[in-house]
């Protein structure tokens, strides 16, 4: 991504990828990046630990 003049491109919105994305995580409720994906299982992880019901 290049970032100058306050414009910046990506080529990845400009053929939808980012949309599409979004639109998965959204519907499934599991995010498709690393970092939300081990957030979202380290929740779950504990969670487990210390909610017993």
């Amino acid at each position: 991504m290049v970032k100058k003049y306050g414009f910046s491109f990506s080529w990845k919105r400009l053929l939808g990828i980012s949309g599409l994305k979004n639109k998965v995580s959204r519907k499934t409720g599991i995010p498709l990046t690393k970092n939300g994906f081990e957030r979202k299982i380290g929740r779950i992880i504990i969670n487990m630990l210390f909610n017993k019901k």
